[in-house]
């Protein structure tokens, strides 16, 4: 197979590329081609990891994320934080979640804790 690791910038350039090649091929699973796209993606995957690691969404990112993906309003998540108008304020970042409010987010819609728990707008 002479797979090697991605230790450059320009290593990962050119395995972004054979693997572009190969999900063109749209190989069986099992076969030579698609056991060696299946490798370069758990290679890219660890490389991408390490070098260009993501935090997770920051809590007004995270519910409104969430909110898009289930088509809800600022009046639906009223059971988990409250009145419109404080809603309104989370979703403005002029007031911040309390533990209460994460919590709920969290049992209900699935929303990450660790965003929940991250303040508005860091990094």
């Amino acid at each position: 197979m002479n797979i090697r690791p991605i230790r450059s910038d320009a290593d990962h350039k050119a395995t972004l590329l054979e693997i572009s090649f190969l999900m063109a091929a749209d190989p069986e699973l099992g076969t030579p081609m698609g056991d060696r796209l299946d490798v370069l993606a758990t290679l890219v995957q660890a490389f991408e990891a390490r070098h260009y690691p993501m935090a997770p969404a920051d809590s007004v990112e995270a519910i409104k994320f969430r909110m898009d993906q289930q088509g809800l309003m600022p009046r639906d998540l009223e059971p988990m934080i409250g009145r419109l108008n404080r809603v309104c304020e989370v979703l403005s970042r002029k007031r911040p979640l309390t533990m209460a409010m994460a919590w709920r987010l969290h049992t209900q819609l699935g929303i990450p804790a660790a965003s929940l728990l991250r303040p508005p707008g860091s990094a």
